[in-house]
């Protein structure tokens, strides 16, 4: 049996490509990576495996805790992982969904060829680059008034169709129809609210971006088929979160529980993994607040979505309709939501792993930087893609290659039906502005593959240089060796707008 030290951790690999921490006597649940070597030797090299044991000593965690092949520090939680909570007896951590909350991605295809696009990206993105706001601070889409915020916070992409900004099919093409019905806007408070109203529909900053793809390589011709991607196809790629809203709805309930249970947040490896008993008021109050952040991101990308439809019909003379400028799917990635899930009874609680029969238990089921990956037949996939399985969006740097998987058949049984969400980060930001330059990554980038980059400042350019981030490739192919994603198409940039 294979093992790996990283520098004081052990892990032991129980099979190919999935590895346990060494359970400790504080560790309530065993804790795994899912992870090849490579990967492995870059999960060692921050607080990843630390920040992942520390999941696995929280109470009412259902068994295994899980740190997916992106995996990377975050704050108390680490990037990539996935932990479940019972949702009667467990807890409920705004830490485990982090601050972004509903940092998602969304695919719009078009009916456009690579030589449609060739020779017209700087006029498309200039274009792209004035009808969506991005970078630091204010200014979005929609002027957005406090009915408006409050029926977004309440209804989500429902709004959107109500407002113009969306079609049904928009709808039924979004994880949750682009609505959680137990949002709560009530329980956001009014600097939330004043954070997020003048940023409805605005990329932000970091991260995120906006980026024009080509389908490159078909994997699955049968999957692909059904989700309506072909070789040479271009796609709009869009990237952000909740904004100022999402962030100020995470710290507020971080200091409510600090201060209502300072006996737990005392208790827990970090104080940032702060979490409430699930059925008490503020549990409920963190629930309904982040189902509503939750709509407010899904508007956020939609409102983007529109301007992007809009400025591809001025750009090439034609309406989006007829340029079949349709949403793909849109996928959260920082989330906690409760579902059924069918697990074994232990001693400890419940597992993944066991003999006997399973029984069937809502769980709050926390996804920080990982993604819902239902396979085929399962209720929650839409319609449209129920006999294939859930389309996944994965990412990768502005200079390689991203892909589409669909929902793996070991997905339920392995990871809570989940996956990984992008590369993940190999260095930090303050790290990669001294590593690189904003104007030599773009010229790089231009020059050496055809892509044009624009972004609100040369910081963030290098602070998301390619440089930074892990082998997408080495990530999917954990998915789809796993069987918990399962590989459908590569997509390649043609342009990139960062916030």
């Amino acid at each position: 049996m294979n093992t790996f030290d990283a520098d004081g951790v052990t892990l032991r690999e129980v099979e190919d490509d999935v590895w346990e921490l060494e359970r400790d006597d504080e560790m309530r649940v065993p804790a795994r990576v899912f992870a090849n070597e490579t990967l492995l030797e870059d999960i060692q090299n921050d607080k990843t495996l630390e920040q992942l044991r520390n999941v696995a000593c929280m109470p009412g965690v259902v068994a295994p805790a899980l740190c997916m092949p992106d995996g990377h520090q975050g704050y108390g939680f680490p990037v990539g992982g996935v932990a479940a909570f019972d949702a009667e007896d467990g807890y409920i951590s705004p830490g485990a969904v982090g601050f972004d909350i509903n940092c998602g991605v969304r695919m719009v295809k078009t009916n456009l060829t690579y030589e449609d696009v060739r020779g017209r990206e700087e006029e498309l993105v200039d274009a792209l680059f004035d009808a969506v706001p991005c970078g630091l601070g204010g200014g979005g889409v929609h002027d957005v008034s406090h009915t408006d915020l409050e029926a977004a916070l309440e209804r989500g992409v429902d709004w959107c169709v109500e407002e113009g900004y969306a079609v049904r099919e928009d709808r039924l093409h979004c994880e949750d129809e682009g609505r959680r019905p137990d949002a709560d806007p009530s329980a956001v408070s009014k600097k939330a609210k004043d954070r997020g109203a003048n940023q409805m529909g605005s990329l932000g900053s970091g991260n995120h971006f906006l980026e024009i793809q080509r389908v490159t390589d078909v994997y699955d011709d049968e999957t692909a088929d059904a989700f309506g991607l072909d070789e040479d196809q271009v796609v709009v790629l869009i990237h952000c979160g909740s904004r100022g809203l999402g962030h100020q709805v995470c710290s507020d309930y971080l200091r409510r529980i600090e201060q209502e249970y300072p006996d737990l947040t005392e208790d827990l490896p970090d104080k940032d993994l702060a979490a409430a008993p699930a059925g008490s008021e503020l549990a409920d109050d963190y629930y309904g607040a982040m189902c509503a952040a939750i709509n407010f991101a899904w508007v956020n990308r939609q409102l983007i979505t529109h301007a992007v439809r809009e400025t591809f019909a001025d750009v090439f003379d034609t309406s989006w309709q007829a340029l079949e400028m349709d949403l793909l799917y849109d996928v959260a990635h920082n989330i906690a939501k409760k579902e059924a899930h069918d697990v074994y009874v232990t001693d400890d609680g419940y597992s993944l792993d066991g003999d006997g029969g399973r029984v069937q238990r809502d769980l709050y089921v926390h996804r920080k930087g990982a993604t819902r990956a239902f396979p085929a037949g399962h209720p929650d996939v839409p319609t449209a893609y129920r006999e294939v399985g859930q389309p996944i969006i994965i990412p990768g740097s502005m200079g390689a290659g991203s892909y589409i998987l669909k929902g793996g058949s070991q997905s339920l049984a392995r990871s809570f039906g989940s996956t990984a969400h992008g590369a993940g980060r190999l260095m930090s930001r303050t790290q990669a502005k001294r590593e690189y330059g904003g104007g030599e990554v773009q010229t790089d980038l231009r020059e050496q593959n055809e892509i044009y980059v624009k972004a609100a400042s040369g910081e963030t350019i290098a602070e998301e240089a390619p440089g930074v981030y892990k082998d997408v490739d080495e990530v999917v192919g954990v998915s789809d060796a796993l069987d918990i994603g399962d590989l459908v198409v590569r997509t390649f940039p043609i342009a990139n707008i960062k916030g």
